[in-house]
């Protein structure tokens, strides 16, 4: 999920290790972050509003630092595994780790770095979060091997996305809760059904050296066909949440732009015509995150949450 990054080959003498750490930032892509944290917000503020309708905001800086860390580990183990893969296709072949910018050693310190500070964040919470940790981390490792195996590695990463609103809801309160069982399956097909579309620019590449995906396996059409689908599933779990929750006025507005987003992401992307991919994806995905987190929040504000 990037664009090529630009390369820190050659130069005088070994990198600074401030150049080091920026390399391995751009390697994991931090700023789209934007994507999952939204999501883990909404969930943690809905707890917090159904335990004492109070901001507690040291829980909510542990959660940060948890999905931040695991988010990082995954993407860091995405790059370390894909190097090869990420090599022969041209889309791919400018990251970090094949131009040499972020050697595999440094990758490895640094997904080592992230996972630690995820369980610690983890720990610091409380004793259910600890528990559950190691088996958040399970997908994130196994989804890059998925295109080796399986044709749907979409949903392996959609799994891993689900795990975030229910392990910020169990950051607040220490316990399930099928609520956010329900918001998790949202993002969860979300990412998924927006993979899909990212996917189909990558068919040509992934056919020639037998990477699998829905593109690769049953073309474009049926990639874009999925995710309209997904998406669909999507809105309807939204709802879902929204009726479970009580949600009030801001947060149904919120699923009306959502809704739109949607229908304008797919509208600029058409399996003759991916040239509008990148706005659909990060700018359009990265809308939908944002927007419905302020909703949520004002949705919260309004009904007595205190800050």
């Amino acid at each position: 999920m990037s664009s090529a990054a630009e390369g820190l080959i050659g130069g005088a003498g070994p990198a600074r290790p401030a150049g080091k750490v920026k390399s391995f930032l751009r390697l994991v892509m931090i700023e789209h972050s934007v994507f999952a944290l939204p999501f883990a917000y909404i969930a943690a503020l809905t707890a917090m509003f159904q335990w004492d309708k109070n901001i507690h905001w040291g829980r909510l800086l542990l959660v940060t630092l948890a999905m931040v860390g695991l988010r990082t580990f995954a993407m860091a183990c995405n790059r370390i595994i894909d190097r090869e893969i990420d090599a022969r296709n041209p889309r791919t072949a400018g990251r970090e780790i094949v131009t040499g910018a972020v050697s595999v050693r440094s990758a490895w310190t640094g997904a080592l770095v992230a996972v630690v500070l995820f369980l610690g964040a983890a720990a610091l919470l409380n004793p259910l979060c600890l528990a559950l940790a190691p088996i958040a981390v399970v997908p994130m490792v196994v989804y890059p091997y998925g295109k080796r195996f399986t044709n749907f590695p979409h949903a392996i990463l959609g799994i891993a996305q689900a795990m975030g609103p229910v392990g910020a809801w169990i950051a607040i309160t220490g316990s399930w809760d099928w609520d956010a069982v329900i918001l998790g399956l949202a993002v969860g097909v979300w990412i998924g059904g927006f993979d899909l579309i990212f996917g189909s620019q990558d068919v040509q590449a992934d056919r020639a050296h037998g990477v699998k995906s829905v593109p690769a396996r049953f073309g474009i059409p049926a990639a874009l066909y999925g995710a309209r689908v997904c998406h669909v599933i999507t809105m309807a779990l939204f709802v879902w949440y929204a009726m479970a929750t009580g949600a009030g006025f801001f947060f149904w507005l919120g699923l009306v732009i959502v809704a739109m987003a949607f229908l304008y992401e797919h509208s600029i992307v058409r399996p003759n015509d991916l040239s509008r991919l990148n706005r659909a994806f990060f700018t359009t995905n990265g809308f939908i995150g944002i927007a419905l987190f302020v909703c949520a929040l004002l949705d919260l504000l309004v009904r007595g949450l205190t800050v």
